[in-house]
């Protein structure tokens, strides 16, 4: 008899503690759901609307196509990546600005041993964009969210590649790392 309450007394117990655990989780759960937002997104629920306009290329070296590429991917990563609609009068989110520096670089040089004076050339390129953005938030008081800022990045590539294979593909990748900056700090606001 003794052995049967022991049983009992320990599938109590463990039952007990099992109510315990779940009760304590779930309500940590609804704790953390009610104070963080799983999307992450730090705009108001009255931000409803934004306009991107076309980011000119007024950098001292032309990639024709740069002001296109750069200006579509920063409006798809807004409307693509949040629930704002795109619009030209009274938008509550404006963004605007310029591509000022477009440079291609040497970084590693590299220099043939056995050639007659000693040719060198470079071993490896830096491509560099730099983006002035103005952001302006026109929902009643999230003026203070506004701003001016210059985002920059680069990408490092082998000197063997043509000006056609680093326009495709590099610039698309600097490009989507400044667009995540810009996003980030709209958006995320970290």
């Amino acid at each position: 008899m003794k052995r049967f309450q022991i049983a009992e007394f320990r599938l109590q117990t463990k039952q007990t503690r099992f109510f315990w655990l779940f009760f304590l989780g779930s309500f940590s759960l609804a704790l953390l759901t009610s104070c963080y937002s799983f999307t992450g997104s730090s705009l108001s629920p009255e931000t409803k609307t934004i306009e991107i306009r076309d980011f000119p290329n007024n950098a001292p070296l032309m990639n024709a196509s740069l002001s296109q590429e750069f200006s579509t991917a920063i409006q798809n990563r807004f409307l693509q990546r949040t629930t704002l609609k795109g619009t030209k009068e009274k938008p509550d989110i404006l963004i605007e600005g310029e591509i000022t520096d477009y440079s291609i670089t040497p970084t590693t040089i590299s220099s043939s041993v056995n050639a007659p004076g000693g040719n060198i050339q470079a071993a490896q390129n830096k491509l560099t964009i730099t983006v002035k953005v103005h952001y302006e938030n026109h929902v009643p008081n999230e003026e203070s969210k506004s701003f001016d800022r210059v985002y920059s990045d680069e990408a490092v590539f082998s000197s063997d590649l043509d000006i056609n294979t680093i326009e495709t593909s590099q610039v698309k990748v600097v490009n989507e790392r400044i667009i995540n900056k810009i996003f980030n700090d709209i958006v995320a606001n970290w």
